[in-house]
């Protein structure tokens, strides 16, 4: 039996920010190249202002503050790209179908998410599926985020596993990076066939 950890955006939650910023805002994100600038200047690689809201060390008004600075976007345009956020964090229908094969094979299930308190408790109270997790660490509730090593150490902690009886499951290449220098495996997930074969080939499914 393994214990699988995974991440939350673009992972089990659909998660596409170039998309998002052209549908709430064609006047900014017209084209490719807009929307690429776009997107650079107001997620800034989830560092600045949208990577502080992820840690939990500020709140959506000095988020959207952040974001004024960062984008040169008015309040009311970035307020508009927040408050869009939750609708777009839709289940990815593969892997929560991937999900229920490793729990119904016996596997623990937990997560490891950088997510703002906010969209953390909109996701529970909003997807049962979510119960058949056993644990799991959003960033902004513990003010770390990946993928610095301290977060994948405080997880390990609450959830009482090794580190090597343990799969983690990311789209970002330094998380999964960061987990396999704690003795984590890990997985560089692109969508749920591709890591349900890899996971087939570690022996976690028959």
């Amino acid at each position: 039996m393994k214990h699988l950890i995974f991440d939350f955006g673009a992972v089990v939650f659909q998660w596409q920010p170039a998309a998002l910023l052209a549908r709430v805002l064609p006047q900014r994100a017209h084209d490719e190249a807009s929307t690429q600038a776009l997107q650079r200047d107001f997620f800034q690689g989830y560092g600045g202002a949208w990577g502080r809201y992820d840690r939990g060390t500020i709140e959506r008004p000095e988020l959207i503050e952040g974001l004024v600075a960062q984008t040169g976007l008015h309040a009311d345009e970035v307020a508009a790209v927040v408050d869009a956020v939750p609708a777009e964090l839709a289940p990815i229908g593969p892997t929560v179908e991937l999900l229920g094969r490793l729990r119904d094979a016996g596997h623990r299930l937990f997560y490891l998410s950088n997510m703002p308190r906010p969209l953390a408790t909109h996701l529970e109270q909003s997807h049962h599926f979510l119960s058949w997790f056993d644990d799991g660490v959003f960033s902004g509730r513990v003010q770390l985020s990946k993928p610095e090593p301290a977060i994948f150490v405080h997880a390990l902690e609450r959830f009482g596993v090794p580190a090597g009886d343990c799969i983690f499951l990311d789209d970002h290449p330094a998380n999964v990076e960061a987990a396999r220098a704690l003795g984590i495996d890990a997985v560089l997930f692109s969508d749920a066939a591709q890591a349900e074969a890899e996971l087939r080939e570690m022996g976690v499914l028959a």
